[in-house]
């Protein structure tokens, strides 16, 4: 049944189709552009959109590939991009999953126990979130040095200094689970304690199954957080083969030249296990991020 709209609607739709192309031009621009350069000869970062020519060999390098030059020399990779892939994607995993344990328990604890100094714990966490984590890069720095010295895979230039490091920034989450806890009525708690339940029963076997769109969304948010971070990162690794992707890509831009190709093709390549993870928890991300608004 076709639909009549009067002269007034009519502008008002084709405004908002503008409205939304010209919005998916904007986030889709950088993208290709980025593409485009990955797949230019040469290491450059001007040019038209569309490259005349196509090269794969910035993605050969990426991928730890050789290839013959145009000179006949082989080219070696210079840099271990796969290597930085991996440890990112294991960092990442790891912070999301301490991350989702942590601050679902402590979520629960906040949204359903009474206790002292309740209200002012709740917004002493929401007060360090404020604190961005830069202005404490000395500080972190100094601890892990520390730290390291006891031990050692805690250290400096350790994965788990990394991981430990980002699970710190826990409180943003903690406020977010906790506000959806508040949005499920304690009387099914409840009755499944009337029926035998212990306290931990309804919590693993009542509660949790009932907020895994909002454990998705903080999954995911605590693994995006994680591969993406640069400047804990780069000042807790050292070592080339202990990089994450987002601090090795930058030894492609030294001073003496600009690696662009190669850095576009590790941009890429960076998207790629937050395109994973996005497409596998996407079923419970609407109503995750309709429903986990925080509530006081």
């Amino acid at each position: 049944m076709a639909v009549v709209t009067d002269r007034s609607n009519r502008w008002r739709v084709v405004l908002a189709h503008l409205a939304v192309i010209t919005l998916i031009c904007l986030v889709l621009f950088p993208f290709l552009m980025i593409l485009s350069i990955s797949l230019r000869p040469g290491n450059f970062a001007s040019g038209s959109l569309i490259p005349t020519e196509i090269s794969l060999d910035h993605w050969r390098l990426a991928l730890g590939m050789s290839y013959q030059g145009p000179n006949g020399v082989l080219v070696e990779p210079d840099f271990p991009v796969l290597r930085w892939l991996w440890n990112s994607v294991k960092i990442a995993t790891m912070t999301a999953t301490i991350t989702l344990l942590l601050s679902t328990t402590c979520a629960y604890a906040f949204a359903r126990m009474k206790f002292k100094f309740k209200s002012t714990a709740l917004a002493g966490l929401l007060l360090l979130q404020m604190f961005p984590a830069v202005l404490a890069l000395i500080a972190i720095y100094t601890i892990f040095d520390m730290i390291g010295t006891y031990v050692p895979w805690l250290g400096i230039d350790s994965h788990g200094s990394l991981v430990l490091a980002y699970t710190g920034g826990i409180a943003m989450h903690i406020w977010t689970i906790k506000g959806y806890y508040d949005t499920i009525p304690v009387e099914i708690e409840e009755a499944a304690k009337v029926d035998g339940a212990t306290p931990w029963q309804a919590f693993l076997y009542v509660l949790l199954p009932m907020a895994v769109p909002i454990l998705m969304v903080v999954f995911l948010l605590a693994f995006i957080g994680a591969i993406i971070e640069y400047p804990v990162a780069s000042v807790l690794l050292h070592e080339q083969n202990n990089l994450t992707l987002a601090v090795g890509s930058k030894l492609f831009l030294y001073e003496q030249k600009y690696l662009w190709g190669d850095f576009a093709a590790a941009a890429i390549l960076s998207g790629l296990p937050i395109t994973v993870v996005f497409l596998l928890a996407q079923k419970w991300m609407i109503s995750g991020l309709t429903a986990g608004g925080v509530k006081g």
